[in-house]
Parts: structure tokens; sequence; C-alpha cells
């Protein structure tokens, strides 16, 4: 069974953006991140919902366009419809269903890009099976959630943890529904 990994940079205050869905202050060069982009080279698959797709587009990304043209790129919103091009779909009904069947699929692990509300939306129906947490060295005091406004109870089970000489710590965790 294929495991959907929410691979993201966070603070560590929690936060996976500022209130403007901006990012500034975020370490975004340096070892770090070149492993990160090594890593996500891996993945076939990428799940976001439609803020973090929105968010490329100040990136450059267009409407209906793959984020990320080397893997299957899945959008999840119920209110957003993009006309779309190969290698791009939006999911908008029977979101666990779908969910559930593409972790039955054949392929590699399923990355969880960007999120917030849809993660914590994620944890509380228990997909989520491993988290990877770039902890970045500040603090934004309010932004946008690293769970959004997860309701489950967790145990997580480190499997590793890596600190670079930036500050940032890389820490993954196996997670225990309870």
């Amino acid at each position: 069974m294929r495991k959907i990994v929410y691979d993201i940079a966070t603070t560590l205050d929690n936060f996976v953006a500022r209130e403007d869905r901006t990012v500034n202050g975020f370490i975004m060069e340096g070892k770090h991140a070149d492993e990160y982009l090594e890593r996500i080279k891996e993945y076939d698959t990428v799940l976001m919902g439609k803020y973090t797709y929105e968010f490329g587009f100040s990136y450059g990304i267009e409407p209906g366009k793959p984020a990320y043209p080397n893997m299957m790129n899945y959008v999840f919103s119920r209110s957003t419809q993009y006309p779309t091009e190969k290698g791009i779909r939006v999911i908008n009904e029977e979101q666990i269903t779908f969910i559930e069947e593409l972790k039955q699929s054949v392929g590699s692990d399923i990355w969880l890009c960007g999120a917030g509300t849809f993660a914590g939306f994620l944890l509380d129906h228990r997909l989520i099976d491993r988290l990877i947490l770039k902890v970045n060295p500040i603090m934004f005091g309010k932004g946008i959630s690293l769970f959004g406004d997860i309701s489950r109870e967790l145990e997580l089970i480190l499997v590793n943890s890596k600190t670079y000489d930036n500050g940032v710590i890389l820490q993954s965790y196996d997670i225990n529904y309870l």
C-alpha cells in the first residue's frame, strides 16, 4: 500500500505560511533545500488543496496546468473547477474514497504538498502515514496552521532527525493513530 507523506516546511510555532499566505522568513536555500528537491523526485503523485495550488500562480503556474509536471497532480477543492491538462485533476467529490483508492493503487509514496487545513482533514480521517517536517528557526506568531483544526489525537514515532548549519531541523515521524 502506498503511503501519504506530509513533507512540509514549518515554523517553530507550527505555521506553514503567514496569514497573507506568504512564506517570507523561511530559509529557501542550503543543504536542507537541496535534499528536499532530491527527495520529492521519489514521489510520482502529489496531493494539494485549492489554496496551495493557487499559491503557485504567483510563481508562474498557470491555472489548469500541473504544479509538478513530473508527477500526477491532484487538487482537492469542493468549490473550484479548472479546465485541466494531462497530469492534473481536480477532485471535488468523494475525496476520502478517492484517496483510499489511490493509496491502494500501484506507485510510489504520495506527497502531500502545502496543506494546513487539508492536512488536518486527512489526519482526522487517518490518511497521512508519515510527517517530514523542515522546522525553520523562525516563529510567525500567527498564520496558516501546520495541521489546520485537527481534532484527532496522534502518537508520533520519530524515524529520523537531522540538524543543518543554518538552523533548520528535519524531523521524520511515522504516525500511530490513537
